[in-house]
C-alpha cells in the first residue's frame, strides 16, 4: 500500500478512458480491486475502501478459496525445505552494514492479523519508549490458570470463551518478543484476543483509528495496573520499578501508575466571561494533546509546495494554546452573571509529562463524511522547546522543557476507515521503519518528510553538572 504498486495498476487501467466519454456501463466496470494474499481482504482503489460484498457469481470468495487451497496444498515437503533454509539464513538476512562494519538487525516486525496495522504501529512506537517498555518487560510473568493447569503457559485464540484475561500480561509478552532478534516477525494474536474481549469497539476486521486505539490501550493498562492483576497488587508492581516517581501528581481515574507517571501531564483551562470579566480556572490531566492543523495550512499537502508558508508543529501548538473566543454553541455558564455568556478560553500547560504525545487532528467531519487533512507538518527531531507553553516557565530549568523525537505514527491513504498505518521509531541511535512484518533501517531525512499523525517526544535528561551555554 505504501509504495502504491497496486494503485499504479489501477491508474494505468484508467488511462484509456481519459479521452472518451464514459458510458454508465463503463463507469460501473472501472472499480479495480486488489486482494491481500495473507488476510484475503479485498480493497477498491476507486472507492478507497475495503470491499465487503461479492459478485453474483461469488468470484471474490472463489479467489479466496483458491488462495487458501494453494496455501494448504500438498507441497508440505517443499515448504518444510524452504522453512529450514529460511531459518538457517534468517540471521544472515538481518545483517546490516553500519559504518563499514556488519551488525545484526534485532528488530522484530508484527504480523498483520487482518487490518491490524493500527495496533502494530502503536505497539512498535510504545516498544521504543525505553522507560515505559522496560517497566512492563521487568514485570514477573503471571499465569492465567489455577488448579490443574497452574504453571502451564496458555495461548489464546479469538474463538476461546475465557474471561480470565490480562491486558498487562499480554502486553508484557508482546514487548518481550520485540527487539530480541530471534524472529523476523511476531504474531500478536494473544494480545489481539484480549483487545477483542475488553475493548468491544475494536472487534471485527475493519480498519480502526490508531490514536483511538492508543487511548483505549493506555486507559485500560492504567485501570488494570490500579486494581492489580492476577493477584499482583498495584503497590507491589509500582515498588518494583524504582525509576518511577512516587510523588507523581498526575492521576487519571485514581492512583498513579506507570501510564500516568510517564505520559501524564496537567493542563490549566482558563475561561473568561466577556460580559463581567469573571475568570474561571480548572486543571485537567492529560495523556496526550490533540492539536488542530490551522485552517490556513490545510491545502498545503507536500513539504516542497511553494504556495505560502509551511505549517510547523509550533503553529499547531500555538493554535492549541492561543486565546480563543468560544462560539455560540459553546457559551460559558458564568456563575456571577447566572447565565450562559460569551467568553474566551486559553490553555496553559501546568505540568509537562516525561513522554509528550502529540496527536495531529487529520480527520474531521463534514456534513456527510469524515475527511482527511493531508497537510505536511514540519516537526523537529531534536530539541522541541515547550517552555513558552508553560504556565510558570520561570520555575523550570534551562533544559527541562526540551524534548527529542522517539517515534512517529503515519497514516497512508485518504480515509479514516481505510488506508494503512506504519511507524518510524528510534532505537539505540538508529531510525527504523515498521511496516507490519517488515522492518527496515532508515535515515533522519526520511523520517522528517513523513506526514505525521501521532508524535512521541521524550523529555531530554539534563546532564549532571552541565554548565549553562
Amino acid at each position: 500500500y505504501v509504495n502504491g504498486h497496486a494503485k499504479k495498476h489501477y491508474e494505468d487501467a484508467q488511462i484509456p478512458m481519459t479521452n472518451h466519454k464514459k458510458t454508465e456501463k463503463q463507469e460501473k466496470v472501472q472499480h479495480t480491486v486488489c486482494m491481500d494474499c495473507s488476510s484475503y481482504s479485498t480493497y477498491c482503489y476507486r472507492c478507497d475502501d475495503f470491499v465487503v460484498n461479492d459478485t453474483k457469481l461469488g468470484l471474490v470468495q472463489k479467489v479466496r478459496e483458491h488462495l487458501q487451497n494453494l496455501e494448504n496444498s500438498a507441497f508440505t515437503s517443499d515448504r518444510h525445505r524452504k522453512r529450514k533454509l529460511l531459518e538457517n539464513s534468517s540471521l544472515n538476512s538481518k545483517l546490516l552494514k553500519v559504518n563499514g562494519s556488519t551488525t545484526a538487525l534485532c528488530a522484530t516486525g508484527l504480523r498483520n492479523l487482518g487490518n491490524t496495522c493500527f495496533m502494530n504501529a502503536i505497539l512498535q512506537s510504545l516498544s521504543n519508549i525505553q522507560q515505559f517498555c522496560c517497566y512492563f518487560k521487568e514485570l514477573p510473568a503471571v499465569e492465567l490458570r489455577n488448579g490443574k493447569t497452574a504453571g502451564r503457559r496458555t495461548y489464546h485464540t479469538r474463538s476461546q470463551g475465557d474471561n480470565n484475561v490480562s491486558l498487562v500480561e499480554e502486553f508484557r509478552k508482546t514487548l518481550c518478543a520485540l527487539w530480541q532478534g530471534s524472529q523476523t516477525a511476531f504474531s500478536p494474536e494473544s494480545l489481539f484476543y484480549v483487545v477483542w474481549k475488553i475493548m468491544p469497539n475494536f472487534r471485527g476486521y475493519q480498519q480502526q483509528d490508531a490514536h483511538e486505539f492508543m487511548r483505549y490501550l493506555l486507559d485500560h493498562l492504567h485501570l488494570e495496573l490500579q486494581g492489580g492483576f492476577n493477584g499482583v497488587s498495584r503497590s507491589v508492581i509500582l515498588q518494583e520499578n524504582s525509576n518511577l516517581s512516587a510523588s507523581n501528581k498526575c492521576c487519571i481515574n485514581g492512583a498513579s501508575t506507570v501510564v500516568t507517571a510517564i505520559f501524564g501531564g496537567i493542563l490549566q483551562n482558563e475561561v473568561n466571561c466577556l460580559i463581567c470579566g469573571t475568570e474561571s480556572r480548572k486543571f485537567d490531566p492529560f495523556l496526550d494533546l490533540s492539536l488542530d492543523i490551522p485552517s490556513q495550512f490545510r491545502n498545503k499537502r507536500t513539504k516542497n509546495q511553494e504556495s505560502g508558508p509551511m505549517c510547523t508543529l509550533r503553529d499547531c501548538l500555538r493554535s492549541f494554546t492561543d486565546l480563543e473566543e468560544l462560539d455560540e454553541t459553546e457559551l460559558y455558564m458564568c456563575h456571577k452573571c447566572k447565565k450562559k455568556q460569551k467568553s474566551t478560553k486559553k490553555f496553559w500547560i501546568q505540568k509537562l509529562p516525561k513522554v509528550l504525545c502529540l496527536h495531529l487532528k487529520r480527520f474531521h467531519w463534514t456534513a456527510y463524511l469524515r475527511n482527511k487533512v493531508d497537510t505536511y507538518v514540519e516537526f523537529p527531531l531534536r530539541g522541541l522547546d515547550m517552555k513558552c507553553y508553560l504556565l510558570e516557565p520561570e520555575n523550570s530549568g534551562p533544559d527541562s522543557c526540551l524534548y527529542d523525537l522517539v517515534a512517529v505514527v503515519v497514516h497512508h491513504g485518504s480515509g479514516v476507515g481505510s488506508g494503512h498505518y506504519t511507524a518510524y521509531a528510534a532505537h539505540e541511535g538508529r531510525w527504523f521503519h515498521f511496516n507490519d512484518s517488515t522492518v527496515t533501517l532508515t535515515d533522519e531525512e526520511t523520517v522528517g518528510k513523513a506526514k505525521a499523525y501521532i508524535l512521541f517526544y521524550v523529555e531530554r535528561q539534563a546532564k549532571p553538572g552541565a554548565e549553562k551555554l
